[in-house]
C-alpha cells in the first residue's frame, strides 16, 4: 500500500466557508463579480455573489488578517521570532517508566527551564514526553494533576512564557492545565483532520478544543502542527491545504511545521509553502533546529522550537545543556 503523504502541488479547489477567530466575530462585505484581492485586500467573510444562491454557488474567502508584518505575526506577544526551549519531563506517575517521585520530576524541569532562561531563549514548552507509549486520546488523571503540579512549579522559577502538550493528543488536558497555572499556549499535535500514528488513528478535535477553550474562559493559545511528527495522514492531501484548514477552520493561533520526527530536520520548503499559504499566522520550526540551520529557518518562520540539539549530547532524555543553549541563541541572534 502507496504511504499518503503531502504532494508538492496545490490543485486549483474552491475555497470553504470561514469561521470567526475568537478574538472577534467575522465581518461580511460584498465582493463584486471579477474582483481581485491582494494579501493587503483579503477579506473577513464574503456575502454571496449576485445571481448565484439559488444554485448554492457562495463566493468564500478565509478569514485573512490583513496585518501580515513582523510583529503582528508574533505566536508570543511582544517577542517576535521566538525562542521555545523544551522541558521534557521525566515519566510521570502512571507511567511505565514512573519512578516514584514526583519531587525529582520538579527538579529536573526547573534545572531545565532556568538553563533556557539563562541562555537567552524566550520561552519553554513543558511536555509528558517521558510518558512513552502514549495514549491516543485522553490521558489518565494522574497525567494531568502531575503535570499541573510541574507546570505551576516552573512557572513560579522562571519568567519566560509557558507552554503546555499533553501527548500524545490531548488538548483539553493541555488546557486545563494551562488554565490552572497560567501558561500562555498549549501544543496540539492532531487539531484538524486524521492521521495514522504509532498510536494508531488520530483524529483532530477542533470543534471540542476551542469550545472548551471558551467553557474555561482562557486565553491559551494554540499552537497546531500541520502534519505532525511520526505521523502520516490517512489520505493524501496538500500540505498548504492542511495549513488553511487548521487556521482559517481551526481557528490556531500559531502552526507548527517539522521534521517526521522528533529532532529530524524541519524542511525549509515546507516552511515556506506554509508561510505562502497562510501569510497571516505565525509560524514555528518544531524540530530539528540546530545552530547551523536556525537563521535561515526563522528567516521564513516567525520562531522555533528547539529540544534534542540543546540537551547533553543531543540526546532528547538527556537534561538541557546550556552551553548547547547558548549556541542555538546566539546563531539566531547573529542571523537576525
Amino acid at each position: 500500500m502507496t504511504t499518503p503523504r503531502f504532494g508538492t502541488e496545490s490543485p486549483q479547489r474552491t475555497r470553504m466557508p470561514g469561521t470567526a477567530s475568537h478574538t472577534g466575530p467575522p465581518t461580511a462585505i460584498t465582493v463584486a463579480p471579477g474582483t481581485t484581492r491582494g494579501r493587503a485586500g483579503f477579506c473577513r467573510g464574503v456575502t454571496a455573489a449576485p445571481g448565484t444562491e439559488d444554485a448554492g454557488k457562495a463566493v468564500y474567502s478565509e478569514i485573512v488578517r490583513t496585518d501580515t508584518t513582523v510583529e503582528a505575526r508574533s505566536a508570543l506577544p511582544g517577542i517576535p521570532r521566538a525562542l521555545i526551549g523544551m522541558v521534557h519531563l521525566l515519566p510521570l506517575p502512571g507511567s511505565p517508566r514512573w519512578g516514584g517521585s514526583l519531587a525529582r520530576i520538579v527538579d529536573r524541569a526547573l534545572a531545565d527551564a532556568r538553563t533556557l532562561e539563562a541562555g537567552g531563549f524566550q520561552a519553554c514548552l513543558v511536555e509528558n514526553y517521558g510518558d512513552a507509549p502514549f495514549s491516543p486520546d485522553r490521558v489518565d488523571p494522574a497525567t494531568v494533576a502531575a503535570m499541573a503540579v510541574v507546570v505551576g512549579e516552573v512557572k513560579r522559577a522562571v519568567r519566560l512564557p509557558i507552554g503546555v502538550n499533553v501527548l500524545k493528543n490531548d488538548a483539553r488536558a493541555a488546557l486545563a492545565v494551562a488554565a490552572a497555572t497560567g501558561a500562555a499556549f498549549i501544543r496540539v499535535n492532531v487539531h484538524v483532520g486524521a492521521v495514522v500514528a504509532d498510536q494508531g488513528l488520530i483524529e483532530g478535535d477542533a470543534f471540542t478544543t476551542l469550545r472548551y477553550r471558551r467553557l474555561l474562559d482562557t486565553s491559551t493559545r494554540l499552537f497546531v502542527d500541520v502534519g505532525g511528527k511520526h505521523a502520516v495522514p490517512v489520505a493524501p492531501v496538500e500540505l498548504e491545504q492542511v495549513a488553511r484548514d487548521a487556521a482559517y477552520r481551526g481557528l490556531a493561533d500559531a502552526l507548527v511545521v517539522s521534521g517526521i520526527a522528533t529532532g529530524e530536520p524541519t524542511p525549509l520548503g515546507d516552511v515556506k509553502r506554509v508561510r505562502a499559504a497562510v501569510p497571516d499566522r505565525p509560524i514555528l520550526v518544531g524540530s530539528g533546529v540546530t545552530p547551523e540551520t536556525v537563521a535561515d529557518l526563522l528567516a521564513v518562520a516567525d520562531g522555533a522550537i528547539v529540544g534534542t540539539w540543546i540537551k547533553r549530547d543531543g540526546r532528547t532524555t538527556g537534561p538541557v545543556d546550556a552551553e548547547r543553549v547558548a549556541a542555538v541563541a546566539q546563531a539566531a541572534a547573529c542571523g537576525g
